[in-house]
């Protein structure tokens, strides 16, 4: 079992900043990667980012790439930086983990949810 706090969020205005926080607060195993869903009421989730803890390397959406940064620490905190934001940036944000090292939604669904974040960017 995992569970995974989340913090940061809030409301900004179209190319503005923010960062997201979570803290892997207790695990039976450790994970293997870490990442951030996000998702619009009525829409499909959408795999943001995703930082793999062996080699270090991480996956970006299209939409995001160029303007967000994921980045880890310990293997057991992860940020997203996101910068020139835009309204279409608006959505419940989650962080996401998994043992088995699943983190995009490419192949399947990561194990390990947060209980969200809402991020609101106005025009």
């Amino acid at each position: 079992q995992v569970n995974l706090v989340e913090s940061g969020g809030g409301s900004v205005q179209a190319g503005g900043s923010l960062r997201l926080s979570c803290q892997v607060a207790r695990y039976t195993y450790g994970v293997r990667c870490m990442g951030w869903f996000r998702q619009v009421p009525g829409k499909k989730r959408e795999g943001v980012a995703a930082v793999y803890f062996n080699g270090g390397s991480t996956y970006y959406a299209d939409s995001v790439k160029g303007r967000f940064t994921i980045s880890q620490e310990n293997a057991k905190n992860t940020y997203l930086q996101m910068n020139e934001l835009k309204p279409e940036d608006t959505a419940t944000y989650y962080c996401v983990a998994d043992q088995e090292g699943y983190c995009s939604g490419k192949i399947r669904t990561p194990a390990y949810w947060g209980q969200g974040t809402q991020v609101t960017v106005s025009s």
